[in-house]
Order: structure tokens, then sequence, then C-alpha cells
């Protein structure tokens, strides 16, 4: 408002001292005639430029301050990794791995993940929010003649991976943050990996394996949610549609039930989720989170047969993570429970499918389970020196173990491969805190029946908004 006074008020006395000028002007033409007071106007004229480029300094500021807020905001991370495995490929390793203990290693570059963020502030407390994700660099396609075949046209893959649509919301802020309502396409908010996957929030170079392996990762619906945040308290309850049991598997048990092969999202059946996270300690966060829906008849022509009649697939899941950042450390770890109703049912009718159906047609647990935990160090917190201090050179270790077949029910096949404890250990070297490399060794350790897999990995990430 000083700003805007001001700004008047020097347009008043321009206008004052234009009139001025004006009848100066007139006085000139005399004065010219017998060469008068040509100090005076000089001095008019000098004063009228001093008083504009003050205006036009004055406006710059207004109009760039006052009349231009940025609401638009853009950012985004992205991982590149390379990962050398000293066990073998062959999808039969697990059947018959005596044959393959000693096959050479093998090699890959990927880029897991890479996602844009745009968002855009409406103002009066609707926002928006969107995020596109290229898992392991999208998808590549082409067409082409083919010579050796008739001059045929044909498409073939270039390029194996995902894009997908992650996140598209709109939300309305009531309470200054208090109570929020969210609807579009939203994360699922159960876990710590769904919640926090940024590659600057996990040591590893790749996701968590606990967690990535048994639950929709990352686990986005079209649905709503209403959420909020105090001082010490975060919470989230969404409404979203159920899982599609004719997807889930023996290896990722309900990883695969989120996503849908058809161009919209089934919801014969409906779910929900919560979570609640608290940081009444300092550098200390706990969060509890679950979801519980009916998975079975969430697809395309569902059955009707009487044979599987009061089968729902009922997945409940409960889950515990926690965070800690103090003195140079950093302590995360989670502990995540699911159980699946009429497992045994699902099992039988998923193996029915036909050949193809979108199904993986396998044996699905009952029960599925994942804990883990991670410490690293700062060591440069420990410099003097503020440029070395500005840097971050964290050593780590983390140990994990889940089963995507933890218990089976009835005549349901136990795949005991699908246990398994992984242990891993490296350096993250942050030069600047939006951008990480990191280097670690890592190894899952299966029954003694099977060969363990060890592995290196070195990779480079960033994560943050873009400044425009």
């Amino acid at each position: 408002m000083k700003r805007i006074l001001t700004i008047l008020s020097l347009l008043f006395s321009l206008y004052t001292v234009t009139l001025n000028a004006k009848d100066s002007s007139s006085e000139r033409q005399e004065i010219l005639v017998v060469n008068e007071n040509l100090e005076e106007n000089f001095l008019i004229s000098e004063k009228i430029d001093v008083l504009q480029n003050q205006i036009d300094s004055l406006s710059t500021i207004v109009s760039t301050k006052i009349y231009k807020p940025k609401r638009f905001s853009i950012g985004g991370y992205g991982e590149a990794v390379f990962t050398r495995n000293f066990y073998s490929d062959k999808y039969l390793r697990y059947t018959d791995a005596e044959t393959y203990k000693n096959d050479k290693s093998h090699g890959r570059f990927d880029l897991p993940h890479v996602v844009i963020w745009m968002g855009y502030d409406f103002g009066k407390g609707w926002s928006l929010g969107t995020e596109i994700e290229f898992e392991h660099g999208g998808v590549e396609a082409a067409m082409e003649i083919e010579e050796e075949e008739a001059g045929e046209y044909e498409t073939e893959v270039e390029r194996g991976g995902e894009v997908a649509l992650e996140q598209f919301w709109l939300n309305k802020e009531f309470l200054k943050g208090i109570l929020n309502v969210k609807a579009g396409h939203i994360i699922v908010p159960v876990g710590s990996v769904n919640m926090y996957h940024l590659p600057t929030q996990f040591f590893t170079n790749y996701r968590p394996l606990g967690e990535y392996t048994i639950m929709p990762s990352t686990w986005h619906e079209t649905g709503i949610a209403i959420w909020g945040k105090t001082k010490h308290w975060r919470y989230e309850v969404c409404f979203i549609p159920g899982l599609d049991s004719d997807r889930f598997g023996r290896q990722g048990w309900i990883h695969d039930g989120a996503g849908s092969p058809y161009e919209f999202k089934i919801a014969n059946n409906y779910a929900g989720a919560f979570r609640i996270d608290n940081f009444s300690v300092p550098g200390l966060r706990l969060s509890l989170s679950g979801y519980v829906g009916n998975s079975f008849r969430n697809t395309l022509s569902a059955t009707d047969s009487e044979k599987y009649k009061g089968v729902r697939g009922t997945v409940s899941i409960g889950a515990f993570d926690f965070y800690y950042y103090g003195h140079n450390t950093i302590l995360r770890g989670n502990f995540d429970y699911g159980h699946l109703s009429d497992s045994e049912a699902i099992t039988k009718y998923n193996m029915t499918m036909r050949k193809d159906s979108p199904s993986p047609k396998q044996a699905v647990a009952s029960d599925a389970i994942a804990a883990g935990m991670e410490a690293g160090y700062n060591f440069f917190g420990l410099s003097k020196n503020p440029k070395i201090k500005k840097q971050q050179l964290w050593l780590f270790a983390r140990y994990e173990y889940y089963d995507s077949m933890f218990k089976t029910q009835g005549s349901v096949q136990d795949y005991k491969w699908t246990a398994r404890q992984h242990i891993a250990a490296g350096i993250n070297y942050y030069p600047i805190p939006d951008i990480v490399i990191k280097a670690d060794f890592h190894i899952g350790i299966l029954d003694k029946i099977y060969n363990n897999e060890p592995a290196i990995s070195l990779g480079v990430a960033y994560s943050g908004l873009f400044k425009l």
C-alpha cells in the first residue's frame, strides 16, 4: 500500500511538473526571441527526466512483486543405474538351481524412474498437481517395412518400459491446511516407499525391495482423499477402487493388482486406505498406515459361477514405518503385513483363466510380509571446513526380510525362493542437496537349496524443484 501511495504521489508531481513545463514552453518561445532564462528551462527538463526514471523503476517493482505471484511450479526426479549381477539370469534358476549355479555374471544399464512434476496454485485454496513417470526409459516403438517378409509393414518395440500418469488431482484447502479435500489420480499412502519414494529419500540405488515386491509401487489410484496437518500430526483417508485379484501372483503377491490393462479402472469393488504421521519429537517421524478392500470379481466379465459364490478376496494391509534424522545420522525402518482372504479359491480361479488373459495364472499366498531397516552416517558433517560441510558423504547399511508367500492356504503351493533376506551397504555422495551419486553392494540370501544373488550397483540421481 505504501508503494502504491508513493507511485500516486510521484505521478501527481510529474503531472504538476509537466504543466509547468508546458507553461514554460510558451515562455520559451518568447525567451528564445529575446534569449533570456535559458538556465531555468534546462533545470525543468532535467527534473522531468529524473522523475520519469523514478516512476519507471517503481513500476517495475510493482509489476514483478505485487501483480505477478509465482503460482506455477515444476520439478521432478530421475535415476540412472548400472548394475552387475553375479548370478544367473535364466528364468529356470529357481526350478533347477544346481544347473545354473556357476553361470556367468551379467550387467544392466537402467533408468528406473524419470519423473516430471507440475503444479499450479489457482488461489483461494485451490491447487493442481500432476506427475508423469517414465519407468525404465519409457516405451519406444517404430514401424518399418520388412524386406525379407514380402515387404510387409511391421511394428517393433524398440525399448521396453512404461509411461504412466501417476498423479493428477485438484485440492481444496480449508482451515489453513487442517482440512483438505483432494480428488483425482492420487498416491495411496500405504507403507514407507509409496509415501517417500524420491531417490534422495533412500540410500540404495533401487527402492527398498520388500515393500516394492509385495505392494504396488508407486501405488496410485483414481479416487478422493481427505487429509490435513497440524504442528505435530498429519492424517489422510482415501476412498479408491479395489484391486484386481486376476493379476495377483506368487512373486509379487498383490503388486500388479492396482494396474489395469484396459482404458479405464474397473471399480466393481471399493477400498479404503489411511495414514497417520506424528512429528512430536524433533527429527523423528512415526507413521501408521493401512488398507482394506475386496478384490475378487473386480474385472471385466466377472464370473457368476455358483462355485465362487461368497468369494470376496479381501485384502488387508497394516504398515508401520519411521524416520529419524539428527547428529549426522539417518535411521529408517518399516514393517508391513498383508492378508488375502479366499486365496485358495482365487488361485484355482486364476489357473483356469484363458491363455490370452492378463492374469499371470499363478498361485497366490494368503499372507505376505516385509520388514527392513537402514542406517547411515554423514562423515562430512564432522568437518569444520564450510565448503566440505555443505556437501554430504553417507556410509550406510540396510537389512530386509520379505516373503510374498509367507503363508499359503489349503492346497496352494508354497514357493520357498520367494522368501529372502537382503543386505546392502555402500555410500551416497551429495555434491549439492538435490544431486546424489550412489554406489552399493547388495546380496539376496535365499534358502540353502537356491543360489544367493550378489550384485553391485552404481548410479546417479536428482530430485528437486526447478527455479524458473
